[in-house]
């Protein structure tokens, strides 16, 4: 990909969000012979949109051969978000299609022992794929939450001390749509450190470690052995896939995440300290995946999709990184946690050899929930009322057409709950700073005087630097109204309303309120 192309297609805001109240066609344009395709999702946990070297040619300093060659072999898609700046939402909303403030999550993430976030009733990606005849995995960082088996029969606490290593887990990935599971049960810094497979633990913890935090561990069980643990797994799992029977595996990986652990080879390789030789060690793991879908022969017809959850975390030490030259958010503002497109603005690559033309990009917006509406276009399947209400198909757009869609912007939230709306060219903030952990945050900002939210235009300043809030009145209005109006009818897709989760969502989480 060329330095010329990565800075055009910010300026291609006539493609944005080109949606009309319509139903896609895009199934209907990729011919019956060619649905089911397989379906290979991987995301990274923490990856920058600049720490992929072929979409920050100029101030991106890591090597990324794999991710780079799947680049020019598929679809790039410039402008792809998450439904939020950290961990467990982003999760929730992949695999739901649905935003998750409208669960009790309204803010922060899960932990290692935390009670399940998919309520069981809940169609996922995986659970469409399964009833439509997939063989479907989970291979990796599950993070949304387990029913433990516990010796006392109550919740598992937050030390894991009741927790019975050899009894059942009652609701895990294999109760919402997935056949197999390997993988842990949250970031690879949150206890417990143990293996799950399925719904059973891999032993006992019978130790207690610290990667970060201090907790129960499996005696054996090592940081720096899980990320190419889920590669060797990930590359078996599809190994033993044939063309008789589509799969889905949806592979979220543990890095560059802390701990930032690369295996020993890796160290010292990008010159950029852990961090880099962790983003290579993710990317080689990456190329491992693959190249086991190549070796099966079945790349025509394999979709694979790679992404991140969210930016860059400041665990990396940007601040050292940008030093040596290498900027991870790339031309963005912000990082992980922030309202701030380098919170939630992050690679997104798409292969499809029989149907995407190698070396395309596109540039409209889509979000990380378009997942589900996308494979049930996939399978010419209509989503039952239920679900996937914030879920838009992006499959015209691998075939180089608009997005047709009833959903008028996308949504951001931050680790704070702080919300903002992207509409055409337009982002709007409900916050006076970064509304994560990139300076100012809403104290230090309301301190300075910072105006009460924040309006940017994305064609003129992707960088976020100019806010015309006080400016254009009529634009904060219209955002807000579609803003409010998506969070009242419990969906931001066309169909009946719904209902969310909880009662109440507080729209304006800063100290001071809107003022009136």
């Amino acid at each position: 990909m060329t330095n010329r192309f990565v800075h055009s297609a910010f300026a291609v805001v006539a493609f944005f969000n080109l949606c009309s109240v319509a139903r896609s066609d895009g199934s209907a344009a990729i011919g019956d012979e060619r649905r089911q395709p397989n379906i290979v999702f991987i995301l990274a946990d923490d990856l920058g949109y600049g720490d992929v070297q072929c979409l920050n040619p100029e101030r991106g300093k890591i090597t990324t051969p794999h991710m780079d060659r799947l680049a020019s072999q598929g679809m790039t898609f410039t402008d792809a978000h998450t439904t939020s700046s950290v961990c467990t939402p982003t999760r929730y909303g992949v695999l739901t299609g649905r935003y998750n403030w409208r669960t009790h999550l309204q803010n922060g993430v899960l932990w290692g022992y935390s009670t399940p976030l998919i309520a069981k009733d809940r169609l996922t990606v995986a659970g469409l794929l399964q009833e439509s005849g997939y063989h479907t995995a989970c291979i990796g960082k599950w993070h949304l939450g387990l029913a433990m088996p516990t010796a006392d029969g109550k919740e598992a606490n937050k030390q894991g001390s009741n927790v019975d290593w050899n009894g059942v887990i009652s609701d895990s990935p294999v109760h919402h749509g997935f056949d197999y599971y390997y993988g842990i049960s949250a970031s690879l810094d949150m206890p417990p450190y143990i293996y799950i497979e399925n719904d059973q633990f891999v032993g006992q913890c019978t130790t207690k470690k610290t990667f970060l935090r201090k907790g129960l561990a499996h005696a054996d069980f090592e940081a720096v052995d899980v990320l190419p643990n889920l590669g060797k797994k990930t590359a078996e799992f599809i190994a033993q896939q044939t063309a008789d029977v589509p799969f889905f595996v949806y592979v979220p990986l543990t890095s560059p995440h802390t701990p930032i652990a690369p295996t020993q080879e890796w160290i010292g390789k990008s010159g950029l300290g852990k961090y880099g030789d962790f983003v290579m060690q993710t990317d080689d793991v990456i190329g491992q995946i693959i190249h086991a879908i190549d070796a099966t022969g079945l790349s025509e017809k394999t979709i694979v999709i790679v992404t991140s959850d969210n930016g860059c975390s400041k665990a990396a030490k940007i601040s050292e990184l940008e030093a040596l030259g290498h900027y991870p958010s790339a031309h963005l503002r912000g990082s992980k946690a922030d309202l701030w497109d380098g919170g939630h603005r992050v690679p997104f690559f798409v292969r499809w050899p029989s149907i995407i033309e190698a070396g395309s990009q596109c540039a409209q917006t889509i979000c990380q929930t378009d997942l589900m509406a996308t494979c049930a276009d996939l399978l010419g399947a209509a989503l039952p009322a239920g679900a996937g209400e914030d879920s838009v198909s992006f499959l015209p757009a691998l075939s180089g057409k608009p997005i047709v869609c009833s959903r008028n912007g996308v949504i951001h939230h931050s680790i704070s709950g702080h919300f903002a709306y992207r509409h055409g060219k337009w982002k709007l903030l409900l916050a006076r700073g970064s509304g994560g952990w990139t300076a100012p945050r809403e104290a230090a900002a309301a301190k300075n005087g910072s105006p009460i939210a924040q309006l940017y235009d994305m064609e003129n300043d992707p960088g976020e630097k100019t806010n015309l809030y006080e400016s254009h009145p009529k634009v904060t209005a219209r955002l807000l109204k579609m803003l409010e109006d998506d969070i009242t009818n419990g969906r931001s897709t066309n169909g009946p309303a719904l209902k969310n989760d909880v009662s109440a969502i507080n729209l304006w989480k800063s100290r001071k309120q809107k003022e009136q």
